[in-house]
């Protein structure tokens, strides 16, 4: 391990006494990568209807209006035969006829104004008030300026799901990404939304009893009154038909919190980043919306300076999505981008854009971490600094070098090799192949994009004006830490660390 990352992640907080990267060890019955959220709502929806005690959803955002299942117009069956498809109603339905089930939704207060703008939205919640099983609560208790940003679902603290996936709009799309599907549609609108890339990771066993156990500790943090865990019965509420890549293994989580109240910063996230960073021997495969963490570059940095550096391979999107966003990650962004290549001397590192298979580009919203097919990791937690100490994240991981794990190894190489496939229009049975055959993982991206279809693109990063050089290099819109939020200007920035400043 290099010796200046290692040092780092030692000095990193340890949050709330509990090792300063992960908060804790649970295993997992069950464990199964969810590509893309067409077949996450179509499983979380079978896994909700086998739930029986609670259903808890924490999210940066919801919209009552989205159809959770396979898009297919489920309304023009017979209500006999099938559920509600948009998720406000479905909600509704399911409790009615669960007597015991109560439903649990935790969501950013920020974003609450828009359920104004979103119609039939404001409905649903009325529906959802008067229920006297369901209830809907906003979370203010962050630092202004900081966000709650973790994707976490728990049924009867047996099955979970932790990710980059939200229940809102603006997130269904099929590991296909087909131009103009119209089942990519805004709710509530004709227009059409982009192709959309993310992912989650379902899991089954102590780790959901974990999570759930975290879940009514931030519905407490955010004013709500405490609840209890769940009764341990017999049965489970894994959805029939998805059958799990990872049986009998051990997963890790990982936080990251601001300082509020009583409550401790946490910020696992940020010291799991560094040592995953610096234990990678041969490469590190990433999907992830930004990558703008002064910290992270650093640990980058670092490897890329040693004398044979692990293969680095990032897959992100073109642009930010929205203006504010942006402004805050693109320009830091790209000049990060340029910092890694002009100290890259053995052209390791990487960055790549997904297009579809008639050019339009792919929004990567996964949250997603391969080190050697070893450690498998997956949250909401990005590449940025908000991520690493400003918001409330969530990250869930496998090592295979854990004991007990090593059944993991196998697992975690078909899963990269599964994206990759995705991303580059291949069969996941030519992957390994072409890479061995190309020498490393950017070379064989480079030949797939030349056949056409859908494929991975070089990032190339636009000329900056000194005024957009200037935001990104102050951090102004992405600080590390609450009180940062309005120092407009502090010395060196992004770049006032000697790691990013030294020349390669």
């Amino acid at each position: 391990m290099n010796a200046e990352i290692e040092k780092q992640a030692d000095t990193a907080d340890a949050g709330d006494g509990h090792s300063p990267s992960v908060w804790r060890y649970a295993r997992a019955s069950r464990a199964h990568l969810v590509i893309d959220a067409a077949d996450y709502f179509l499983h979380m929806r079978n896994a909700m209807l086998r739930a029986r005690q609670r259903i808890l959803l924490i999210g940066w955002d919801f919209d009552t209006r989205i159809l959770i299942g396979d898009g297919r117009r489920w309304w023009n069956l017979p209500r006999r035969r099938v559920s509600p498809a948009r998720l406000g109603s479905f909600m509704v339905w399911l409790a009615n006829r669960r007597q015991r089930l109560e439903v649990r939704v935790l969501k950013w207060n920020f974003g609450a104004l828009k359920a104004i703008f979103r119609g039939s939205m404001v409905f649903d919640l009325l529906r959802w008030a008067r229920h006297p099983r369901i209830t809907f609560k906003l979370d203010s208790a962050h630092p202004l300026g900081c966000s709650h940003h973790q994707k976490i679902v728990v049924l009867d603290d047996k099955v979970a799901a932790c990710g980059g996936i939200d229940m809102a709009g603006e997130r269904w799309d099929t590991s296909e990404h087909l131009e103009n599907d119209r089942r990519r549609r805004l709710p509530g609108h004709r227009r059409l939304f982009p192709p959309w890339h993310d992912c989650t990771m379902m899991m089954e066993g102590d780790i959901a009893r974990a999570l759930g156990e975290y879940g009514r500790t931030r519905w407490q943090q955010a004013g709500g009154k405490p609840f209890g865990p769940c009764a341990d019965e017999d049965g489970s509420p894994w959805p029939v038909g998805l059958d799990a890549e990872f049986e009998d293994v051990e997963i890790g989580i990982a936080r990251t919190r601001s300082q509020w109240g009583d409550c401790a910063e946490v910020r696992e996230v940020q010291a799991l980043f560094l040592e995953q960073i610096a234990r990678a021997r041969r490469f590190i495969y990433a999907e992830n919306q930004y990558f703008a963490s002064r910290k992270v570059a650093e640990a980058i940095a670092l490897r890329l300076d040693e004398p044979d550096p692990p293969e680095i391979v990032l897959v992100m999107p073109q642009a930010s999505h929205g203006w504010l966003e942006q402004q805050a990650m693109d320009g830091a962004r790209a000049r990060l981008h340029r910092a890694m290549k002009a100290r890259d001397h053995g052209g390791r590192f990487s960055m790549w854009i997904p297009h579809n298979a008639a050019g339009t580009p792919i929004y990567v919203h996964s949250k997603l971490m391969i080190v050697d097919d070893e450690i498998l990791r997956v949250g909401s937690a990005n590449m940025n600094n908000r991520s690493m100490g400003l918001d409330s994240e969530c990250d869930v991981f496998i090592d295979a070098a854990r004991p007990g794990n090593d059944h993991a190894r196998p697992v975690i190489g078909r899963i990269r090799e599964r994206l990759l496939a995705e991303h580059c229009g291949l069969r996941i049975g030519d992957v390994a192949e072409r890479i061995a055959a190309a020498g490393s993982m950017a070379a064989m991206i480079a030949q797939a994009g030349a056949d056409g279809g859908r494929r991975l693109e070089p990032f190339r990063p636009r000329e900056l004006t000194e005024a957009e050089k200037a935001l990104a290099d102050a951090e102004v819109l992405d600080p590390e830490r609450p009180e940062q939020m309005l120092a407009f200007y502090r010395r060196g920035g992004l770049f006032r660390s000697r790691i990013l400043r030294r020349p390669g």
